[in-house]
């Protein structure tokens, strides 16, 4: 009896003590929560402060963060796209629906089938350009040959050098696309073609550029002459070289067409002195005055 009015007391005392244990727990739990989150809002005011200085001495960085914030939505933003092939070939469409049977002169112009596809895979290899793209650039420099009476070999040589076979080319001084039209200069003729927004068109951008060259040749009375008007240089002593660039690019193209073999990486060559070599000189001439086809 006495035993179980001692182990009732003992229970009644630790009952009595269990509250005052909660509540001290709870303390240090309520108060280890108010240090953790004061701890976290320090280091959260304190990176705010470290990422505003670094906004502050870096504008640059506060204006890419303001963009990406506010960035346009993907229907507002106009995407610049390559106009399909069969789009592009519908211009030279005359030419091409034309039945007259071909001329001498023509035909040389045209060549052969074998000769553009010599042509074509060197340049595609050269500027690495898709072979698809490079054959529709190739036909239509010898369709626009054709038509003006013009070697396409000169204008795939004054394509290469201009803008590297490049449609999209543009420069500082505003010459556009694959023989670097300055279609300000020239925006009346591309008035048949769609106006100024076709100068990126690689059919009319080749077309326009071939008649401006065409005419160049002819009042200039040779194609030296003719080359250094078209860079822009006919009021200057030198063109800086280009006219010998384009001569070799063409005297290349004319090898391969012939069917020989030619390396598609040009060696680099030492500083031209003033006055050009002999060997230079000579080939300009092979393809100045009337040797160029159609001239």
């Amino acid at each position: 009896m006495i035993n179980r009015i001692t182990g009732a007391t003992t229970f009644a005392r630790t009952m009595a003590r269990q509250p005052a244990a909660w509540f001290t727990t709870a303390s240090i739990s309520a108060k280890g929560v108010l240090t953790t989150a004061q701890h976290t809002l320090t280091i959260v005011g304190v990176t705010a402060l470290v990422v505003m200085a670094v906004l502050f001495v870096r504008p640059d960085l506060a204006k890419a963060l303001s963009d990406s914030l506010n960035r346009v939505p993907d229907a507002e933003v106009v995407a610049v796209t390559a106009p399909p092939l069969d789009a592009l070939m519908e211009a030279p469409a005359t030419v091409t629906a034309s039945t007259a049977p071909l001329t001498a002169e023509e035909k040389a112009l045209l060549g052969t089938e074998k000769q553009q596809k010599w042509v074509t895979t060197w340049l595609s290899k050269r500027y690495r350009v898709a072979g698809d793209a490079a054959n529709m650039l190739v036909s239509t420099a010898y369709l626009t040959a054709r038509e003006i009476k013009l070697d396409p070999l000169l204008i795939l040589a004054v394509m290469s050098i201009e803008s590297g076979l490049n449609p999209f080319a543009e420069s500082p001084m505003g010459a556009q696309g694959l023989m670097q039209v300055m279609s300000k200069v020239h925006h009346e003729k591309f008035q048949d073609m769609g106006g100024l927004q076709a100068a990126l068109n690689p059919v009319a951008n080749i077309r326009v550029g071939s008649l401006i060259l065409k005419d160049y040749v002819t009042r200039g009375g040779s194609v030296e002459a003719g080359l250094k008007s078209y860079v822009g240089a006919a009021a200057f002593e030198t063109d800086d070289g280009y006219g010998s660039r384009v001569l070799a690019e063409y005297n290349r193209l004319k090898q391969v067409s012939a069917g020989k073999k030619v390396p598609t990486i040009t060696p680099v060559m030492a500083a031209a002195p003033a006055k050009p070599a002999a060997p230079v000189a000579a080939a300009e001439k092979s393809v100045s005055g009337t040797q160029i086809a159609g001239l």
